[in-house]
């Protein structure tokens, strides 16, 4: 991949980087969702701070990763469902969508379980928060233009401190943390090689990959600016890692010490303020609430734009209700059984998250093939193809991806495989 020119440090690049920076530190920030936050919370407190040094590879295969989308959203102006469907055919891209919309469809469902499982910390019934949740991110982006929405949504993304806050509340062994931050330790424990698995197919999820790119393009981010694109999604994932890693800390320092056992992120934000105080313990569930709601924003949003790409109908948050009916349609049918599945008595939400996880591993390993296929084509993509070196490192992250995503399909279809 060529180098894009830069300028040197000045107050118009500093005016061209904040008036570009956005979707890499929100796609980024948004995988830090309940589902992310429960797996970095149980890596923690089950294995203490041996799955710290995992974060420095996960960090590398998201920059990879997310850095093809960006350039392919600049480049082309279109969005990857829509590349897709002219390179690939229609049938393709509909299965795709099929697949994707009804993961999508479950883990809108687990951010509104994170919703209610956070504030009923505070003492806040499911039935007044999720249905107030539900309502306002309905009105926020079907009300507001993409310019506002993009803001709320960097202003979420600064809330993810509180981990970090948290992490310092919990007194880690720095000593310790920084020893197996840097040096691998590795098991062939079964318990081991499945949270491996969780963590890294918990990192890079298919839905990341359309959002990203057609957040850029409605955003207009022209080629010439697109070095400032670039270090907005190498921030992101610098930032989410950062949050993981303080997640990962905290729980480390405090539950597998004591050795209290959790199963979800509100069982860590309960168990905190025994061992750690109460301020540690709001930080969390406050942290979890705050995540959840940005992830009920953005799942449904992605799934928007994905669907609507891929078939050719209209999209954007900037475009009317009556230029863009199947768009806004999607987007709230979305939000709405998501928000219902919540609030029914009895909703198998353990089999609905599982079967979304499973969709999630069988579609990453097809979407990151049509991504390089993609990218690697001069017609498409003229001098901005990847270089032999990024090559190398796009289907190395790729074939690991893919490997360890059927792992994650396999264990979550056999759980006592790895027994």
């Amino acid at each position: 991949m060529p180098e894009l020119k830069s300028g040197g440090i000045s107050l118009k690049n500093i005016m061209l980087f904040l008036a570009v920076i956005g979707p890499g530190i929100i796609t980024a920030s948004v995988d830090n969702d309940a589902g992310g936050i429960t797996t970095y919370s149980l890596a923690g407190a089950r294995f203490g701070y041996m799955l710290l040094w995992t974060l420095v590879p996960i960090t590398v295969a998201l920059i990879v990763v997310q850095e093809m989308c960006a350039r392919m959203g600049v480049v082309t102006g279109k969005g990857l469902s829509d590349l897709i469907r002219e390179n690939f055919g229609v049938r393709i891209t509909v299965l795709l969508i099929i697949v994707l919309v009804l993961a999508n469809l479950g883990n809108t469902m687990a951010e509104f379980a994170g919703v209610a499982a956070s504030l009923e910390i505070f003492g806040v019934s499911k039935y007044i928060s999720v249905p107030i949740a539900a309502a306002l991110v309905w009105v926020l982006v079907v009300k507001g233009t993409y310019s506002f929405v993009e803001k709320i949504f960097m202003i979420a993304s600064t809330f993810y401190v509180t981990y970090v806050i948290s992490g310092f509340l919990a007194g880690p062994n720095w000593g310790q943390v920084i020893e197996k931050s840097v040096v691998p330790s590795f098991s062939f424990q079964p318990s081991y090689l499945l949270m491996l698995i969780g963590l890294v197919g918990t990192t890079i999820a298919p839905w990341m990959q359309f959002y990203i790119q057609s957040a850029i393009v409605e955003k207009g981010v022209r080629l010439s600016d697109y070095k400032f694109t670039r270090l907005d999604v190498i921030m992101g994932c610098f930032v989410t890692s950062i949050v993981a890693f303080f997640i990962i800390m905290t729980c480390a320092a405090t539950m597998y010490l004591q050795g209290i056992p959790i199963e979800t992120a509100a069982d860590a934000a309960r168990a905190l303020a025994p061992l750690a105080g109460k301020y540690a313990s709001w930080l969390f569930a406050f942290g979890l609430f705050n995540a959840s709601v940005f992830a009920a924003s953005i799942l449904p949003l992605a799934t928007a734009y994905t669907v609507c790409e891929g078939i050719g109908w209209e999209s954007g948050i900037d475009k009317k209700f009556s230029d863009a009916p199947q768009f806004y349609v999607l987007y709230t049918s979305l939000i709405v059984l998501g928000a219902l599945a919540i609030l029914i008595p009895g909703a198998p939400l353990i089999s609905i998250m599982l079967v979304s996880q499973v969709l999630n591993g069988m579609l990453l390993p097809f979407v990151l093939v049509f991504m390089l296929l993609l990218i690697n084509n001069k017609k498409l993509m003229g001098e901005y193809t990847n270089s032999k070196l990024f090559n190398v490192l796009a289907w190395g992250t790729t074939i690991i991806m893919s490997i360890l995503t059927v792992l994650l399909v396999v264990t979550s279809i056999i759980p006592g495989l790895f027994k």
